[in-house]
């Protein structure tokens, strides 16, 4: 009875991962098959024919995947870096000093986070067209530049952080600036690890947005980019646009296994004080 209740809790966890990981491991299986083993309902990983590099070719050379790339990382290293400059100070703020409104504030942040980008997307759209930033950088970073989300996230952290510590250091001389940046969030560094694999897989994952602000296929971000490889292929060549998909799949893939501990941490103990 007592192995039963120690392996169950586990073949239960190895039913949802490999429920989680069949659709990537049907898309790289996809990516080396030949045209006529698309279909193929075998799971096998050797498949007949080996297609993988003219599937990867072609995905590589049939639209500017570097590009979309590029893109990609310049979009979604622009909108972290602007979120983490705006909001560690609010969080620490919120967290850490006290003023009037500083609980009202703070529940304006949690209501924030019901409101989705398509509720904000026609007024958005409306701005930046009169503002002639269509089809810019800026125009597809602009709406996340301020993260209720990483706000609440580095507050619940912050909020652990030891006011004893904080308080020695303002006798010292520290300005509240360089406690929040040089103190507190080198404290809470699990939670930034945490808050940059959310923002970078969430913001090179969005199709939505650049859909609508962007038109030019040279600032086309991965995702947008392979819809118009998709247009090219015109439906037809699954192999090569499963492959396109692992191409852009595999930066975050890293970027997790890279930070994956920091991670784990960040999301773990946010919250505990």
């Amino acid at each position: 009875m007592t192995a039963l209740r120690k392996f169950t809790p586990h073949a239960v966890l190895a039913l949802g991962a490999v429920f989680m990981l069949l659709p990537f491991y049907w898309m790289v299986l996809t990516s080396i098959r030949s045209p006529a083993e698309i279909f193929d309902v075998s799971l096998w990983p050797i498949p007949k024919t080996f297609d993988a590099v003219e599937n990867y070719a072609r995905a590589a050379g049939q639209v500017p995947m570097g590009r979309f790339m590029l893109n990609g990382v310049i979009v979604c290293l622009g909108i972290l870096i602007v979120q983490v400059l705006t909001a560690v100070p609010a969080a620490y703020a919120l967290a850490k000093l006290r003023f009037p409104g500083r609980r009202l504030l703070l529940s304006l942040v949690i209501a924030a986070l019901c409101v989705p980008i398509q509720a904000l997307a026609l007024p958005l759209f409306v701005g930046l067209a009169k503002a002639e930033l269509l089809n810019t950088y800026f125009a597809m970073m602009a709406p996340f530049f301020l993260s209720v989300f990483a706000i609440f996230l580095f507050h619940q952290s912050f909020r652990s952080y030891p006011n004893e510590i904080i308080e020695a250091a303002r006798l010292d001389g520290f300005s509240e600036l360089e406690i929040c940046w040089r103190l507190v969030l080198r404290g809470s560094l699990p939670s930034l690890a945490a808050f940059t694999v959310f923002s970078l897989v969430a913001h090179w994952n969005d199709l939505y947005w650049p859909m609508i602000v962007v038109s030019d296929t040279n600032l086309a971000p991965p995702p947008l980019g392979m819809l118009f490889f998709s247009d090219v292929e015109t439906g037809a060549n699954y192999g090569a646009l499963m492959a396109g998909a692992t191409l852009i799949t595999a930066p975050m893939l890293i970027c997790f296994l890279l930070v994956r501990r920091h991670f784990i941490a960040g999301i773990t103990m946010t919250g505990v004080k």
